[in-house]
């Protein structure tokens, strides 16, 4: 029999793509698809899937406990991914308690119910799983030197990372309290096919196609470890299937680039591809703009514990994988404009009728 595996969040960016990563490499697995479509989630960019028999799409809040008791129920769940959450620190520094809501008491209500239909009903086995997926925000700020391990203390800066550390203490405390199967991932910065045009990468490759200002914060010099989606998303398939339960794994891409870096090699390669604009490079678009509020300076991840233990490690290097990402926004121009113009949100009453 196939194991049922509820994905939360899964037409967000991570989420689409690892649904993607499933239905395309695993025949063992159906996918319960649970999102609430807010901003950020995009039904669209799963529409070639949505007839796949092993998938099934659910409309609604991870908050929702009813409704997540009653998925339990009905599809037998057996595993979980957790990725919904807000996720934008910008939008985190303005409207803090849409954070708190989603990415504490969501995850709450997943623990909850999971704890209540595998634990206290006895509807569990050797093989359920709650892995519950995080950011290296929740270790604060390193110096020059230095790297984030899973012993790093939590130390969040801003209300987005804040509340998911919030979350992933709930969800360890879960697994001490109750036995709940657990797993933790804390990742670097994801980029790739698919991701919400307000995050770095496809804002700048957006604007530098349109020749609109390229925003930097501060002096540029904030770093970052980045790593490609396909990546993240095969070390979250490794991580559920063969991580110790009530561990945590640092999932990192060993790409450290400042964002002046990265905004000047997408400008680079934009011009590469499109030719220059009106005759000028666009790194001349670069507008160096104040900078966020306790905008952490750097962040890098030691990988090495997932690697030692479980096998895994990237297999694309920053190169590769800026380069499959700009061919892919490129080739798909359509998707960002629906995204950006708002059409996108209209698929959904258009396929299942409002009020569904």
């Amino acid at each position: 029999m196939k194991k049922t595996l509820l994905v939360t969040g899964g037409c967000g960016f991570i989420g689409v793509n690892f649904v993607r990563l499933v239905l395309a490499t695993r025949d063992d697995l159906h996918v319960i698809n649970l999102d609430k479509l807010t901003y950020a989630g995009n039904l669209q960019s799963l529409a070639d899937v949505e007839d796949h028999p092993d998938y099934t799409f659910v409309r609604g809040d991870i908050c929702d406990d009813a409704l997540i008791g009653d998925l339990f129920e009905r599809h037998n769940i057996q595993a979980v991914v957790h990725f919904a959450a807000e996720s934008h620190v910008d939008r985190s520094i303005t409207g803090p308690d849409a954070f708190v809501r989603t990415n504490v008491f969501g995850t709450f209500t997943l623990l909850e119910n999971a704890r209540k239909y595998w634990l206290e009903h006895g509807r569990g086995n050797d093989e359920s799983r709650f892995l519950h997926v995080s950011t290296d925000e929740v270790y604060g700020s390193l110096g020059k030197t230095g790297y984030f391990t899973e012993e790093t203390p939590y130390d969040p800066r801003s209300p987005y990372s804040a509340s998911k550390a919030s979350s992933d203490h709930f969800a360890r405390a879960y697994f001490h309290t109750y036995g709940l199967p657990v797993l933790i991932t804390n990742c670097s910065n994801n980029y790739g096919p698919y991701q919400f045009p307000e995050k770095l990468i496809p804002l700048v490759l957006n604007n530098a196609l349109a020749g609109k200002p390229l925003p930097v914060y501060g002096d540029g010099g904030n770093i970052r470890d980045w790593l490609y989606v396909q990546d993240h998303c095969e070390a979250i398939l490794r991580v559920l299937d063969q991580g110790r339960v009530g561990q945590s794994y640092n999932i990192g891409g060993h790409n450290e680039k400042t964002n002046l870096e990265v905004v000047e090699k997408l400008c680079d390669m934009v011009d590469k591809r499109v030719g220059l604009l009106n005759n000028r490079p666009r790194r001349e678009l670069i507008t160096f703009v104040a900078d966020r509020p306790g905008h952490d300076r750097r962040y890098a991840i030691d990988a090495s514990k997932i690697d030692q233990e479980l096998g895994w490690r990237p297999k694309f290097t920053f190169d590769q994988g800026m380069e499959k990402t700009v061919d892919w926004y490129l080739k798909n121009r359509s998707w960002s404009e629906s995204v950006m113009d708002g059409s996108y949100q209209d698929y959904y009453e258009t396929m299942y009728g409002k009020g569904k």
